[in-house]
């Protein structure tokens, strides 16, 4: 790709995918499986159905997205720019996050979910020298959603390395990828998936996705190829994600085999066919998608605290009405994170504490058009 031949649908997918955070992370309030939350108020299938709606190939397709970014990085800056670049869009924002936002949601868990009853500053303390499952649920140390910032950081870091070996050993010009081989790099997912893995979350896989979307999906053919076959691999995506919604969720038997299939189907072709469709649909560029390019780093660095904060308030309040709380808390966290980015994004100390690169409206609007480099 040249300069001036942005792929705006990489930027729009990423935003839209962002956006889908806020019922996203509300909704494990309520998972059935059991797994630790800031707050916790019984499982409900249905809204712990969109967690898994989403869940297989949530982030991969963010991994992917960061590769394809990293590609047209390294063409216009050297591997040092690149890498000064990343720590200011993500290690900073991650240190910034953990210590300001991570001890107020751990506080809340803690106060929630094991009733503690002293002051905030003393728990703060506590934050930092109680470790457990990293989950903050009962209020240790979690660096949360930042997460994200961190494997990308050290992802980054080590791609370079990889790219520059592979283009001194093997690599001497565009690689040559036929379509159906596209098929066939989904199939190590099952056996990488748990590779280095914090949490749940591997960071071999995640590096196997990164450079997925460096090496494989900056290839115009085949990019043209996922548009081209766009409607059947979401067909075939969606069929297998709704089975693993079933499998996983409404059915009381265990079907481990089918379940994994499913799943790992679900995650490798949903993020094809995704690609495809926003090579096909979402490569405009216009107010909204502007608008929400410049705040997407803030949109995901500000909507955790905002949904914790909400469901505690709601709860107080109107008590366990699932279904009120639910959708109370995803309109006003929505609300509460566009107010805080559009103060943030006016404020030069937050942009640089945030990783965004708009210190403030004014310098976004004569900025119009330059190309970024995404997370």
């Amino acid at each position: 790709m040249t300069l001036n031949m942005r792929k705006h649908y990489i930027d729009n997918l990423r935003w839209i995918i962002l956006l889908i955070l806020i019922p996203y992370h509300t909704a494990q309030a309520w998972n059935t499986w059991g797994e630790p939350n800031y707050i916790f108020f019984e499982g409900n299938r249905l809204i712990s159905s969109i967690i898994v709606f989403f869940s297989p190939y949530f982030m991969p397709l963010l991994f992917v997205l960061a590769g394809i970014s990293t590609k047209y990085s390294l063409q216009k800056r050297t591997s040092k720019e690149y890498l000064v670049e990343r720590v200011k869009r993500l290690l900073i924002p991650f240190l910034f996050g953990t210590i300001v936002f991570m001890p107020i949601m751990s506080y809340i868990g803690d106060k929630f979910n094991y009733s503690y009853n002293e002051g905030f500053l003393k728990h703060y303390v506590v934050f930092f020298t109680k470790y457990t499952d990293l989950t903050g649920a009962d209020g240790g140390f979690s660096v949360g959603q930042f997460w994200f910032l961190l494997y990308l950081f050290i992802i980054s870091i080590v791609s370079v390395g990889i790219i520059a070996l592979l283009k001194k050993i093997i690599f001497k010009s565009e690689i040559i990828i036929p379509f159906w081989f596209v098929f066939v790099l989904g199939l190590p997912l099952p056996l990488i998936s748990e590779w280095l893995s914090i949490g749940g979350k591997s960071l071999v896989e995640y590096t196997y996705f990164f450079m997925l979307g460096y090496y494989v999906f900056t290839n115009e053919k085949i990019m043209c190829k996922l548009e081209e076959n766009r409607w059947v691999l979401l067909s075939i995506g969606l069929v297998a994600t709704i089975f693993n919604i079933y499998f996983f969720l409404w059915i009381d038997k265990e079907y481990v085999i089918i379940n994994a299939i499913t799943k790992y189907v679900s995650k490798w072709i949903m993020v094809i066919a995704l690609l495809g469709l926003a090579k096909r649909y979402l490569n405009f560029t216009g107010k909204v998608s502007d608008y929400m390019n410049k705040r997407s780093f803030l949109f995901y660095t500000y909507h955790f605290i905002w949904l914790v904060l909400f469901q505690y308030i709601l709860y107080g309040i109107i008590g366990n009405k699932t279904f009120v709380l639910f959708i109370g808390t995803v309109l006003l966290s929505y609300l509460a994170t566009f107010v805080c980015c559009e103060i943030s994004i006016r404020i030069p100390v937050l942009c640089f504490l945030t990783g965004t690169k708009i210190k403030c409206i004014a310098d976004a609007e004569t900025t119009r058009g330059v190309g970024k480099t995404a997370v």
